[in-house]
């Protein structure tokens, strides 16, 4: 049985404002319907025998990629958690080390969280494919299906046949110019290198070891000094952020004597930027994309997505533009890849919205900043039934908290109480409080912050249910 490897790390910084550093690309909707990339992901696995998947994130992500889950009724899928990132083969190695440290030696099925695969018949006929080809002690690797030369991609050179369907790797090719890149799919012997993966547990690991010592016995380490807290696995901090950077393809991929390839043609993208996301979406008769409340006039193969209010576009062309309720990229396409050089300078200025979106997911329900000031800010905070907000004081601001619908359990000071709807109360400067839902609905709730600084990081936590105090 196959064992589903799902790595959801990456800040997706090419698709902002829509990704950002705490609600990547691979935790939104982005494939057409309302699931998240992610959840797609683990949707296109059903029909296939593999046991319950376990996923690889960033520890800052672990809330948001636990309610995704839940969301499946995956409840019990456990979540490898990263402090840092260090590139795929050292977080591959995590779910390697843990799966043969469980008794077993299974077959890894590694994907990606961020890939849009449109056909999954020919993705899971692939998969059949690799199954024995990887039982055998290959390193299995999926090929894509060159659509056109494409100069965004590295690249397979396909060697002789293999078993059933499979062939040797020749070479792996990194990112070629566009004449070469004309050449490799004239040729039919190269395919777009997809990051997806297959082979034994057990496998990796030798190879890892023969190429890459350094990384496992940092990945050892790691996981040693880790912990188990509910269905997150946290590794040991320092140790693995000691470990050597690595992807998984030139540490073990390319040295291997035993890599394979199976072909795949199943409608693949890594939605890495704008205009791909624009190439795989349907289009109106114009050639457009048009997402949430859009008017356009005169406009042609452009994508439009519309957050929160009405976008119109006039005589525009092969353009870019994403309304989010505190951003907006106007972009060529074929200019988004330069998206990414805005983050940078975000991040340079010290600015904010490459981090959040004004709408911040946690643990216990979600907050909206609405507007914020000299001295103030005001937020729409949603608490989940029976969720609780950790116990906390903040050295430098008040707050006012006003309920809109539902009941507020509140602890302020050495006073408990309810706070209803249409009702009010007042936590001072430097107060310790609480605000939990004993509730069977969301409550909702204005809270006005007043005071000299209003950053997340005034926050002392004294207990918290979801492991942050």
């Amino acid at each position: 049985m196959l064992l589903p490897i799902i790595m959801a790390g990456g800040s997706g910084s090419r698709l902002w404002p829509l990704s950002r550093q705490l609600n990547p690309k691979q935790f939104l909707a982005l494939g057409g319907d309302h699931s998240s990339m992610l959840q797609a992901t683990i949707a296109r696995l059903q029909g296939l025998e593999t046991a319950l998947p376990r996923l690889i994130c960033n520890e800052e992500h672990r809330f948001l990629a636990a309610e995704q889950l839940r969301r499946l009724g995956l409840e019990e899928a456990n979540i490898l958690l990263e402090p840092v990132g260090r590139n795929t083969a050292p977080a591959i190695a995590l779910a390697a080390l843990q799966a043969v440290a469980d008794g077993e030696d299974p077959v890894l099925l590694v994907l990606a969280a961020d890939h849009l695969i449109q056909h999954v018949e020919s993705f899971h006929a692939a998969i059949e494919t690799a199954l024995p080809l990887a039982s055998d002690g290959n390193l299995v690797t999926f090929g894509i299906v060159p659509s056109h030369a494409e100069t965004g991609y590295g690249y397979i050179k396909q060697g002789a046949a293999v078993g059933e369907g499979g062939f040797s790797v020749a070479s792996f090719v990194e990112k070629p110019d566009l004449a070469t890149a004309e050449c490799y799919v004239a040729s039919g012997r190269f395919f777009w290198n997809s990051g997806m993966f297959m082979f034994r547990a057990s496998r990796y690991l030798e190879e890892l070891e023969r190429f890459r010592p350094d990384i496992l016995v940092a990945c050892r380490e790691a996981l040693a000094g880790g912990s188990r807290d509910m269905h997150f696995t946290r590794v040991d901090a320092a140790a693995f952020s000691a470990c050597p950077e690595d992807s998984i393809d030139c540490a073990v991929m390319e040295k291997t004597a035993d890599a394979v390839m199976v072909p795949l043609n199943a409608g693949w993208s890594d939605v890495g930027s704008w205009s791909a996301l624009w190439d795989v979406s349907t289009k109106d008769g114009d050639g457009n994309v048009f997402k949430g409340d859009v008017l356009g006039q005169a406009t042609r193969n452009t994508f439009v997505h519309a957050d929160s209010r009405m976008v119109a576009t006039v005589g525009v062309e092969d353009f870019v533009v994403v309304e989010t309720p505190d951003a907006v990229l106007v972009a060529h396409k074929d200019k988004v890849q330069d998206v990414k050089k805005i983050v940078e300078r975000l991040k340079a200025e010290g600015r904010s919205e490459h981090i959040s979106h004004r709408e911040v997911h946690r643990p216990w329900g979600m907050y909206d900043s609405i507007d914020n000031g000299h001295r103030y800010q005001v937020k729409r905070i949603t608490v989940k039934p029976g969720a609780k907000l950790s116990v906390q004081m903040h050295h430098h601001r008040a707050e006012h908290w006003i309920v809109v619908s539902g009941t507020a359990k509140v602890t302020n000071g050495d006073k408990t109480y309810l706070v209803t709807e249409n009702q009010s109360t007042y936590i001072p400067i430097g107060q310790v409080h609480a605000l939990e839902n004993p509730g069977v609905i969301p409550l909702e709730l204005i809270e006005v912050q007043s005071g000299s600084y209003l950053g997340e990081d005034d926050i002392v936590r004294f207990e918290d249910k979801y492991g942050r105090a």
